[in-house]
């Protein structure tokens, strides 16, 4: 009996993947391969290609161990024909397969790609996921505002997660409210769990210093974890380490201490090496535990089942042009600096440092600190999300997309955000230790050494007042605006131009 191709791809390094559950070990081959079509769609940053490649491997390895016949095609194969659907026709040729099954990938990209190919592949629904597009679908239906709380709140109750019967622990469905502390003096926090490269691990690195080394984004000091084991040990030191304040400094931002207290466990969940739920039920457990407080426990499960479900959602629903929209018609291109961080504010050169350096940063850095210039400056949206998409080791486009497009840049509209996320400088001075040591003044308005991020929010404010001067939530700071004599409101125009030709110029800001 001639068995089927079953289909792993990079981000699906899953023992429950639904396509193996539906395959045969007896007569099915897993095929998965590292091609050029994967790491060049856009130049990704060498160390998310290094920690999927080593991770790929590795996890060929566990399927074998596990009884499956594993057909893995490396980089640097002669024969690699460098595509997914090329990798398969190659496999069935070799095997005399005439269907593929897959678990669906999570860009249209993709998907697109293997409903094209040249045989047959059935897709699977990713039951990796707590909520299916049917699930969010039948949520989302009829409702005029998609509001992440709503659907959090449903999957709360779904899951059992911090529920006491029908009602949430503590009373409060969302500790938000007390995760917004400033960074106190003396944090001390450990970082997360570095691990060194093994052998596998050191020879891929070799490979995408080879191949990818020109690209932009370090590669040296690598400490991802590449195997479900090492991604368990990480969700252990985070539990033990940085979620008992993780909380409390969740929005705060310091010079040169990148990770605080954060997880950095987005990038083993994406690919496939921990889960949802166990994740989740180690933040509880350790919160029965009274090892974290409630708010901290909370707002990290509301990362996951909440946000990051409800992201995935927007993305499945909202179709494939979901990148391409741009609501505001912003079309300024995308600055050197962005991929260099050479610039002379302070925020944006050590939030995109970290991002070369670590293929990291955290939430409120991309979205206060490098999304909000672009948002403030009217970067072309499509040009960002391919940054976001390129620099994080945690970005593929079911996740990356909606945080960028929507939330970020509100190019859609509206759909992800009720409201721009916009802020002057006093927001990133008030979280930060940045504008301390900056070439700008946070507390200078116009004029020379005005901080940018203040001249470019009434910019943005009062290029789009059309739009959004009868929001509810912006309505008292186009009154503030209003308020201001109309010499000042001139100048702080005339400034925040200049800001701009500056950029449109190359000039150094």
């Amino acid at each position: 009996m001639v068995g089927r191709l079953i289909l792993v791809l990079g981000d699906q390094l899953s023992d429950d993947l639904s396509a193996l559950a539906e395959g045969d070990q007896a007569t099915d081959t897993v095929v998965m391969a590292e091609v050029h079509a994967e790491t060049d769609y856009v130049p990704h940053h060498p160390r998310k290609i290094a920690f999927l490649f080593a991770a790929m491997r590795k996890h060929a390895a566990r399927l074998r161990d596990a009884g499956w016949t594993v057909r893995y095609t490396v980089l640097d194969d002669p024969e690699n024909t460098h595509s997914i659907p090329g990798e398969l026709l190659r496999a069935a040729e070799a095997t005399g397969a005439e269907e593929v099954i897959a678990t669906e990938p999570g860009e249209f990209r993709l998907i697109s790609a293997l409903e094209d190919a040249p045989l047959p592949v059935h897709l699977f629904p990713d039951t990796r996921f707590l909520a299916s597009h049917a699930e969010f679908e039948a949520w989302a239906k009829d409702r005029k505002e998609l509001r992440m709380e709503w659907f959090y709140r449903d999957m709360r109750r779904k899951t059992g997660l911090m529920m006491d019967g029908d009602n949430p622990a503590g009373g409060k469905w969302n500790y938000d409210h007390d995760n917004r502390k400033p960074p106190a003096k003396g944090l001390n926090p450990i970082g997360p769990l570095r691990h060194t490269p093994d052998e596998i691990t050191e020879e891929v690195i070799e490979l995408v210093r080879t191949r990818f080394g020109n690209r932009y984004g370090a590669l040296d000091d690598f400490w991802f974890a590449t195997d479900r084991d090492g991604a368990l040990a990480a969700l252990d030191h985070f539990i033990d380490h940085g979620l008992p304040l993780y909380g409390d400094y969740q929005d705060a931002m310091v010079a040169d201490q990148p990770f605080l207290y954060h997880a950095i466990l987005s990038v083993y969940i994406n690919a496939g090496l921990l889960g949802w739920r166990e994740v989740c039920e180690a933040a509880e457990q350790a919160w029965k535990d009274d090892h974290v407080p409630i708010n901290a426990a909370e707002g990290f499960i509301r990362q996951i089942i909440g946000w990051r479900e409800y992201i995935r959602g927007i993305y499945f629903r909202e179709g494939p042009d979901y990148t391409t929209r741009n609501e505001l018609a912003h079309t300024r291109d995308l600055p050197e600096f962005y991929w260099t961080a050479d610039t002379d504010m302070r925020c944006m050169a050590q939030a995109i440092g970290t991002t070369l350096a670590e293929a990291y940063a955290h939430h409120i850095q991309r979205l206060m600190v490098t999304g909000n210039f672009a948002l403030l400056a009217g970067l072309d949206p499509h040009q960002v999300h391919e940054w976001y998409l390129v620099v994080y080791a945690d970005a593929y486009e079911w996740v990356e997309a909606p945080n960028v497009i929507g939330m970020s840049q509100w190019a859609d509209g509206g759909v992800v955000g009720s409201k721009p996320y916009v802020s002057g400088g006093n927001y990133i001075n008030k979280m930060s230790d940045y504008c301390k040591e900056c070439a700008y003044s946070v507390s200078k308005k116009t004029g020379d050494g005005a901080c940018p991020f203040n001249l470019l929010y009434w910019h943005f404010m009062d290029r789009h007042r059309d739009r959004f001067e009868n929001n509810p939530r912006m309505a008292q700071m186009y009154a503030t605006w209003d308020r201001m004599d109309a010499d000042r409101r001139a100048t702080v125009i005339a400034d925040g131009d200049a800001i701009l030709a500056r950029l449109d110029a190359g000039d150094r800001v």
